[in-house]
């Protein structure tokens, strides 16, 4: 491709953010304590420039902050119940907004996550439903009536907001995950603290402007960005927080729960994953191959549910591994730049994280009985789609790895990156067995064709989502969380919206004046029994 063409996707996108972003805190003096913060730039991991900078939330403001945001809750009309209404108008025109700018967030999200533009078009053109599903859901869900056991009594059963609740969002997707999460807390009338990645801020930003343009009043959603370790858990910690909800890696999760459960807080938490992809003989063979090259190297392979542990019945290894080798070798061709909508698979988040990957690459086919039998090494060089240059960012091939045992650190330690081993397998129960051999279960899948078999193994294998002839399905509908490692509590559904909200009970003596003197006087001088309870 032409350089003036492949100039085209970098200018394209550079109106569309801001040079400069700071925390979002409406109504409190904050000028001065920002002044000395640290400022961290945002760099596009495909070629290291610069994009924009995000100023760090000191730590010593992170407490007023949240004190401010809970008076905000208390003062504010968005929870009440009344509101119900409100709220569900506001996020339908919220839905309407964001699908006016799915284009131009989509550039925004390739440029400061490196991955392929043609993923981030449809990642982000499915958001609005969530949006959508929680409006309705508000405007159809009603509280319940409890029939009284004794006495003549009303008891009737709200579900109230938190308060002030807290997320902590990746970079991998940053805008998706922050609407999976964002979508029930505002529906329930939470006022919401987000800290999203500081490598991949500029999306949510974006988003929380649009909030306030569909009408979430100001104070509802606060942004603090800034590193993880330094103010995530003064996030979690603090009394304000009834609520934390985080996508991160095990140990962060772990770290952070720790933190939240000594604060009496309620937990979500989406960690880390390595799904195993179960493919039998009997499966569609071409459509398998096609399904796990999806699984394990779309956004580089940086998903917790990642296709990483490809089990393959082993009388078709050969016949899929030759199938899934040229899949892999078509996509590495057909890798560029990450604007051109043409490219197939973007970089990794960052050379830091690149290193990462490579180091464990390199442990596992350095000294042991393991076979590379792809990639491998960082890319250099001109691509042959559009002649970007590769040593300019993080990029990583498409690796596949053979001959790699069940106690292996590739196997058992999240990559996140473009990396699978493959592992042949002889029946069902072997297939079980290695499915599970795991710490981690959020996601898995299956590739067969025998209905019975598909509905067998997935009930006996340990992940809280299991695919079966597809991947990386999600609905907002749908229940999204993981088993073991992989995590507490679950994204989505109505089950993520009564874990934003809280059950409050209203009993009402609806007797009569009359009757309520006759049962109801505790000290009354009488031998008839009265009720207690």
């Amino acid at each position: 491709m032409p350089k003036a063409s492949r100039a085209i996707f970098s200018l394209s996108a550079r109106k569309f953010h801001q040079k400069s972003y700071k925390p979002t805190i409406n109504g409190l003096e904050t000028s001065e304590a920002l002044e000395n913060a640290e400022v961290i730039p945002v760099l596009n991991p495909a070629t290291g420039d610069q994009l924009s900078t995000v100023t760090s939330t000191p730590p010593a403001l992170i407490a007023p902050t949240l004190r401010h945001i809970h008076e905000t809750f208390i003062s504010n009309t968005w929870h009440a119940p009344s509101s119900a209404q409100t709220r569900s108008r506001a996020l339908s025109k919220l839905a309407r907004l964001l699908e006016s700018k799915i284009s131009q967030l989509a550039v925004m999200e390739t440029l400061q996550t490196g991955r392929a533009i043609r993923e981030m078009n449809v990642q982000l053109g499915r958001l609005p439903a969530w949006l959508d599903y929680y409006a309705a859901l508000i405007r159809t869900d009603s509280f319940s009536s409890i029939p009284p056991t004794q006495g003549n009594l009303l008891n009737y059963v709200q579900r109230v907001p938190l308060g002030v609740v807290a997320q902590i969002t990746p970079f991998n997707h940053p805008l998706l995950i922050a609407v999976k999460k964002l979508a029930p807390a505002l529906a329930a009338g939470n006022c919401v603290v987000i800290k999203p990645s500081e490598q991949a801020p500029i999306t949510v930003f974006e988003f929380a402007k649009l909030a306030a343009e569909a009408g979430v009043p100001p104070g509802v959603i606060t942004i603090l960005p800034g590193r993880g370790l330094e103010i995530g858990p003064l996030i979690a910690g603090n009394p304000m927080v009834k609520k934390v909800d985080i996508t991160a890696g095990t140990s962060t999760g772990r770290a952070l729960g720790s933190i939240v459960g000594a604060n009496l807080a309620s937990y979500t938490a989406e960690l880390g994953g390595k799904a195993p992809i179960v493919v039998f003989s009997d499966s569609a063979l071409q459509n398998a191959i096609n399904g796990v090259a999806f699984a394990a190297f779309v956004a580089s392979g940086q998903t917790c549910v990642s296709g990483t542990r490809i089990l393959v019945q082993e009388n078709i290894y050969d016949k899929f591994m030759e199938g899934f080798l040229e899949k892999v070798a078509y996509v590495r061709r057909g890798m560029g730049d990450p604007l051109n909508p043409k490219s197939t698979m973007g970089s990794v988040i960052s050379q830091t994280h690149l290193e990462r990957v490579d180091a464990m690459v390199q442990r596992t086919v350095g000294g042991g009985k393991a076979t590379l039998l792809a990639g491998g090494a960082r890319m250099t060089g001109l691509s042959s789609l559009d002649e970007f240059d590769f040593s300019r960012g993080a990029f990583y091939p498409p690796t596949v790895i053979s001959n790699v045992g069940i106690e292996d650190e590739i196997w058992q330690e999240e990559v996140f990156g473009p990396v699978v081993v493959v592992k042949q397998f002889k029946d069902e129960s072997e297939a079980v067995h290695l499915a599970n051999a795991s710490k981690y279960g959020l996601g898995a899948g299956i590739w067969t064709n025998n209905l019975s078999r598909a509905h067998r193994v997935a009930a006996k294998i340990e992940a809280g989502l299991c695919w079966v002839n597809t991947h990386h399905r999600n609905d907002p509908s749908s229940p999204w969380g993981g088993m073991k490692e992989s995590g507490v509590g679950r994204e989505n559904g109505r089950e993520a919206y009564l874990a934003y909200t809280q059950s409050k009970s209203t009993i009402v003596n609806i007797a009569s004046p009359e009757e309520s003197r006759e049962t109801d006087d505790w000290f009354a001088d009488s031998d008839q029994m009265k009720r207690y309870g």
